[in-house]
């Protein structure tokens, strides 16, 4: 046995630590030192005028009033500073109680933001970063993202990120929902601004929750533009224009979605052209009437049903675009309103039952070969298909990439979000698939040549208001029949036989 072992004594283990990285620059000569100092100097100058810039153009409200303050309190002291306040805090209650639309453009704003920025992301934005895994660490330092600015819109905020070196937005993607419930937002969506900057719209209301009314009819056919129709209005309360000319829509939805109050929102921005004739609507609906019946007298020609007749109409408007083709070739490259023909907006609700649902395979194929014509060569020769349909799979609507403008109403399903938008659109936002069944006419929208999908509402367009664009279109007042109740006779009978 070893003496080390009798006396209990055991060797330590070798000490191991890291070695201390000093800064390069403690590695210089002190004349290199004292020649750098000068720089140095400048440059520490230069960097605290940016600190103080930066905090300049992210509180400038909150700076000027603690100035205003310090000065007041200093030159007069604190009653002249306590009736100043009372002051400032009554002029600004008559302002809101006067002008509040101006107040809250002008006032409102910038408190919020200045408040949010500091309370809510400024002061946890490190410890969210590093808990949520989007912080890097490389030989002991760590790389955060950095907080750029932040715009309080009042149901979002629009906060500016700078992305650590080596991450790419789709990480970004993957933590929204967290990131959502640690700022105590109902959802945060990413948006690209340019490389290396993102920024994240944190909902925390929906602006789209109250129904629209459809504005006034106008007068003045020339203020409608094929090229931007308004037919709502999107979250951030711009109007929600769509283009007609050189496009096709595409509106899935499930029933009750609200896909008829886009529908005659688009026909309701178009009754000027429709009554002066610039503008035919062609429609079809398998439904027996059920939507376009409502209104058939703004139509040139209406099918309801998905038959030989529905068959026949698609037959002749592809027939129409090879004609207009034809006809403007070598002498015009799209329509126009000089052409002399009038842009054809064909309308198909339930496109699904004409095309896939047909039981008679040859109406089917027909149709089928007549929608990819007009879809595929209409748009230069100023046709436009509107198609409504339920279900967005391939084997439905097997050539729906030729709809360069899709919408996504309210879907069952996460993979529909992505059948009708495209790829990648749900990580981004856009979660029709979670649209509340009690806001019929919200929808996500793609358009051609935007990469992000958009929030908007389309117009609640009543009973009476299509009696109204009737009577607009037609020029003849629609009057309605009055309808009576059948008079409950055995009650008569129970009530004279008890008087008897």
């Amino acid at each position: 046995m070893s003496r080390a072992y009798r006396s209990g004594w055991i060797d330590p283990a070798p000490l191991e630590v890291a070695r201390p990285r000093l800064p390069w620059w403690t590695l210089l000569p002190g004349w290199v030192k004292a020649i750098l100092s000068p720089f140095l100097l400048v440059f520490v100058v230069c960097w605290l005028l940016v600190q103080l810039g930066r905090i300049l153009s992210r509180y400038p409200l909150t700076l000027a009033v603690a100035a205003l303050v310090g000065w007041c309190y200093g030159a007069f002291g604190p009653w002249p500073l306590a009736f100043t306040a009372l002051g400032v805090a009554v002029a600004l209650g008559l302002w809101w109680w006067l002008h509040r639309d101006t107040f809250r453009r002008f006032v409102v704003p910038q408190a919020r933001t200045e408040y949010r920025r500091f309370s809510v992301y400024a002061c946890q934005w490190r410890t969210v970063m590093r808990l949520s895994d989007l912080t890097k660490t490389s030989r002991g330092k760590e790389y955060r993202p950095k907080l750029g600015r932040v715009r309080s819109e009042g149901w979002r905020d629009r906060v500016r990120v700078r992305m650590v070196k080596g991450q790419a937005p789709e990480q970004w993607e993957l933590h929204a929902s967290g990131l959502a419930h640690s700022f105590k937002a109902q959802s945060c969506r990413v948006r690209v601004r340019k490389p290396g900057r993102l920024e994240l719209d944190l909902v925390h209301r929906d602006p789209l929750v109250g129904a629209i009314s459809v504005p006034a009819l106008t007068e003045d056919a020339e203020s409608v533009d094929l090229r931007r129709i308004t037919v709502g209005r999107t979250e951030t309360g711009k109007p929600w224009r769509l283009r007609l000319l050189g496009t096709h829509l595409l509106t899935v939805g499930v029933s009750g979605a609200g896909k008829g109050s886009l529908l005659w929102s688009v026909i309701w921005a178009l009754a000027p052209l429709i009554r002066t004739g610039r503008v035919q609507l062609c429609g079809i609906d398998p439904k027996g009437g059920m939507e376009l019946g409502q209104a058939p007298e703004v139509f040139h020609r209406v099918v309801f049903d998905n038959g030989p007749d529905a068959v026949a109409l698609l037959e002749e408007i592809a027939e129409t675009v090879k004609e207009r083709a034809t006809s403007y070739r070598g002498r015009l490259r799209a329509w126009h309103p000089g052409t002399g023909d009038p842009f054809l907006l064909l309308v198909i609700d339930e496109l699904a039952d004409v095309i896939a649902y047909q039981t008679d395979k040859q109406l089917r194929e027909r149709a089928a070969r007549a929608v990819q014509a007009i879809t595929s060569q209409g748009r230069a020769p100023g046709v436009c298909v509107l198609g409504l349909v339920q279900d967005p799979r391939k084997e439905v609507v097997a050539f729906r990439h030729l709809f360069s403008t899709r919408i996504a109403m309210r879907l069952d399903e996460k993979a529909q979000v992505d059948m009708v938008l495209g790829d990648g659109v749900r990580e981004r936002g856009a979660t029709a698939h979670e649209i509340n069944e009690h806001t019929p006419g919200v929808a996500w929208a793609k358009e051609e040549g935007r990469r992000e999908p958009f929030r908007a509402r389309a117009f609640h367009v009543t009973d009476t208001d299509l009696d109204t664009l009737v009577g607009y279109v037609t020029g003849v007042p629609v009057q309605r029949a009055e309808v009576l109740s059948f008079p409950d006779r055995s009650r008569d009978e129970r009530n004279g036989g008890a008087v008897a």
